[in-house]
Formats: C-alpha cells, structure tokens, sequence
C-alpha cells in the first residue's frame, strides 16, 4: 500500500488530529497515523474523562457536605465510583467517535498502526491490522507526544504504582493513596479520591502545591485542600518506593526529618517525557534540545529538516492540549503559505480542574517586577459577588497584574467557582492590547460571576465599586 501526500501527521492527538483539519480545509492532501489513541492523551486518558470524574466528585461532594446548607436531606447516601467511571468512558468515547467522523468529513487518509521516519520525504507504517504502508510526502509534521516520567529507581508497575492512564481507567478506587506530585493531574486525582472516600496524602518537591502558579493561588488552594482532609506535604522529597509488601510504603524526607508513608498504592505525577524513541528521528537528524530532549522547533514549528514541523507535547514548549492545537494551526499554515499569528507560550491560558478551580496565563506578580516592569494589581473576591454567593461558591479571587505606564494587561492569576471559563476574556484582553481601563468599562451582565473581572480591572486603578 503505498500513497502520496501534501502533508503527513504521525500523531492524532490534539495537535496532530487539528493540523491534519487544518491542512484539509487549505486544500492539501493529508495523511495521519495513529498507533491507538484518537484524540490522544486528552481524549481517551486525560483531561475530558476526567472533567467527568471531577463533575462526580464535586456532586458528591456537595451532598456529603453541605446538602443541608441547600436544603437537601437524605438517610443512607451511597456514592457508586464504577457509575462515575463508566459515565468518564462514555464522554471520552463519544468525543473520540467524533475526531474519527471529522477524519472522513475532511477527506483525510487514515493509517492506524506505527509510522517510522525513513526519510523527510517517506514515513512507512506498520498497519495494526498486518502489513505496511509507504507514504510519500512533502511535508511531514511529528505530533507524537509525550508519557509519563517516573522518579528514577521507581517502577511503575500499573498496580501498587501508578500514573494517570492506570488510575483513570480502573473503575474501584484505593482505600489510601500517596499522590506524588502536585501538579494539576496530581491535585485533581486528589480531589476525586477524597470525594469518593479514599484517604488522600499529596506529596510535592517544591514549597507549594501548583508549584508553577502565583503563591497566592496555591495558598487558596492548599486551604481548601486541608479544609477537605487532604493531607499535605510540600518541600518534600521522594527518597524510596517499597512495593515488597502489602500496598506501598513511600520514604519521604523534608530537611533533616524522615518519614515513611503506607498506602495501597501511589501515583506518580510527577511531568512527562517526549515521545521520540522509535520513530525515526535519526533517520534524518532532526535536532533534540539538550535539556528533556525535545524537538527542537523555530516560531512556525519548523525542526532543523527542511519541510519536517513538530507539535505538541513532544516539542515541550508548553505541555496542554489547547497548545498543542494552536502549534498545529501555525505549522499548516506556514506550510500553505497562509498567515499565521506566531505563539506567546508564557501567554498561553493554564486551567487546573480542582475545586475551587485555577486558571491563569502570562506574568506573576514577582515575575513582572523581575523584569523591570512598575506595575499595577488588581485584586476582587467571590465573597463580594451575587452569583457566587448564589451558587454558594464564595472562596477564591481574581488578580489582574498591568503595567502601570501603559496599562498593558501583563497577566491574570484566578481561583474560584469556573474561573477556567472566564480566563478567555483576559486573554483576549492582552491580545488585543486593551488595557485594565477598557475591561473596567466594559458592560458586564448581572448577576455574572464575570462581574469579577470587571471589579478588578476598576482595582488596578484603585476604584473598584462593590470592593
């Protein structure tokens, strides 16, 4: 089976699936391959069946809680985990039916089995179903991904250790869990565990949980993780993992102190590594970065290999699906020829599906100063909001950091009830140069939990009307 090609993808997930779209929608002749997973990581393991769970948990939640506060009363509450789990399949199932339906609506050839690189010019698959196909192209497009890192000495055996694809398709849950590593899989596993009434120790390295986020966030967060009985040990570092036993015992040290941890099983969440073994990167030196051994790729995805673009995770630039898509739209359309707008990575909105949720994009606080910038912060409460308080979700705060001699919206750092939700409006904001001042006069409907933005876009001037 041999077929020619405009453009190759090697990779469905988000980057790959949307820039092989993209390139149909230009007018090119797409070719993708896909080993298993269509929609990648996001779709089958990772952020949408667990959006799923976390929905549950936070049902759950709810009624174990603070039904009274809502007027709720009931004998004999049953929580049934196998119920959320199979709901979280057929979410992911129905969004993976659709990337398939979208490969035949645009014309796209499909391979379903393993590409290898043999040239910049030819990728031969290796059918899942037997036999192989050759394809010739010009242009070939990596969007491979990437897989869990594991803390070294540390087998992940799938059992007593885990990582994210382990715990998101078993449908029983642990009775103690050691999570290691609090970042945003980490904290949103701890989240639906507790819930559904596993007794939860969340380990990190570093002095707060969501390590990457502005320090007032992670405090907020870690409050209402304590306040949920998630128990927390942050500055702390994995020294051992002891499946020998029953369960797992986790040695742990923070300074001079040692402890060891007991659980029936631990995951590990800890980053990712990049998918680039066995696909054929040697076969035409394509450059990997010296620090996690990423493909190394200019503004418009370009590897050192004329005509050979890379996305996603496998480039490590920013590791988030919705990046990954926007890499793919750059790397076709400088392909085609067609404008493009280059990519802010530190400008790019982060989203963490805990409750209450987090969500940010571009400069902290201490960054902007670090930089040279005076600026200007803005800062407004849930507490102080009708539809928060409606929906009995008063924690949290919206912070907008500007540049006091422009205006410039530097960045936004958020917690609070779907606070994810709101974060497009400030990012828009910055790229569209407005400033703090024109987001104050903006008219926001009431009651809107997006009121919030309004009334700290009126703080970064001192003004806020409800504050």
């Amino acid at each position: 089976m041999t077929g020619s090609y405009d453009v190759t993808v090697i990779g469905a997930g988000p980057g790959g699936y949307v820039a092989a779209i993209r390139a149909a929608h230009l007018g090119l002749k797409v070719a993708i391959v896909e080993k298993k997973y269509w929609g990648g990581v996001c779709l089958n393991v990772g952020c949408i069946p667990s959006k799923a769970l976390l929905k549950n948990a936070e049902l759950a939640h709810t009624l174990q809680h603070r039904a009274k506060e809502f007027g709720f009363s009931f004998d004999n509450l049953s929580l049934d985990f196998d119920v959320a789990f199979k709901r979280s399949r057929q979410v992911s199932a129905r969004l993976v039916k659709g990337v398939q339906f979208l490969m035949r609506k645009n014309n796209i050839d499909v391979y379903e089995g393993v590409g290898t690189i043999i040239s910049p010019q030819e990728v031969q698959v290796a059918l899942n179903e037997g036999g192989e196909a050759t394809l010739q192209t010009k242009n070939l497009i990596i969007a491979t991904g990437a897989r869990p890192r594991s803390i070294p000495g540390v087998e992940i055996d799938g059992s007593k250790v885990q990582h994210y694809e382990h715990a998101i398709l078993s449908n029983t849950l642990p009775g103690r869990a050691i999570v290691i590593g609090a970042g945003a899989i980490g904290t949103e596993f701890s989240y639906v565990w507790r819930n559904y009434g596993v007794d939860v120790t969340l380990v990190e390295m570093l002095d707060n949980i969501l390590p990457l986020e502005d320090k007032e966030l992670s405090k907020e967060l870690a409050k209402a993780y304590k306040k949920l009985k998630v128990k927390l040990l942050t500055g702390t570092r994995v020294e051992k993992v002891d499946t020998s036993g029953d369960g797992v015992q986790v040695t742990v040290s923070k300074g001079e102190e040692t402890q060891v941890l007991q659980a029936d099983l631990a995951m590990v969440a800890i980053g990712f590594r990049p998918n680039v073994e066995g696909i054929g990167l040697e076969n035409i030196g394509v450059k990997l970065t010296e620090r996690g051994r990423f493909v190394e790729i200019d503004e418009q995805m370009r590897t050192n290999v004329a005509n050979v673009y890379a996305i996603g995770d496998v480039t490590g630039k920013l590791m988030l699906a919705h990046v990954a898509s926007a890499q793919a739209m750059v790397a076709v359309e400088t392909i085609a020829g067609h404008d493009t707008v280059p990519l802010k990575y530190e400008m790019m909105p982060r989203a963490t599906y805990s409750q209450p949720q987090v969500a940010s994009f571009g400069l902290t606080e201490k960054q902007a100063q670090e930089r040279g910038y005076e600026i200007k912060v803005g800062r407004f409460a849930f507490q102080a909001n009708g539809k928060a308080l409606g929906l009995g979700e008063r924690n949290g705060f919206v912070k907008i950091v500007a540049d006091a001699k422009y205006g410039e919206i530097l960045g936004a750092h958020m917690i609070g009830p779907e606070v994810t939700e709101l974060l497009p409006e400030l990012v828009l904001a910055h790229n569209a140069e407005l400033t703090a001042q024109e987001i104050a006069h903006s008219v926001h409907a009431h009651p809107t939990l997006s009121e919030v933005l309004m009334e700290a876009a009126h703080a970064v001037e001192g003004e806020p009307i409800h504050g």
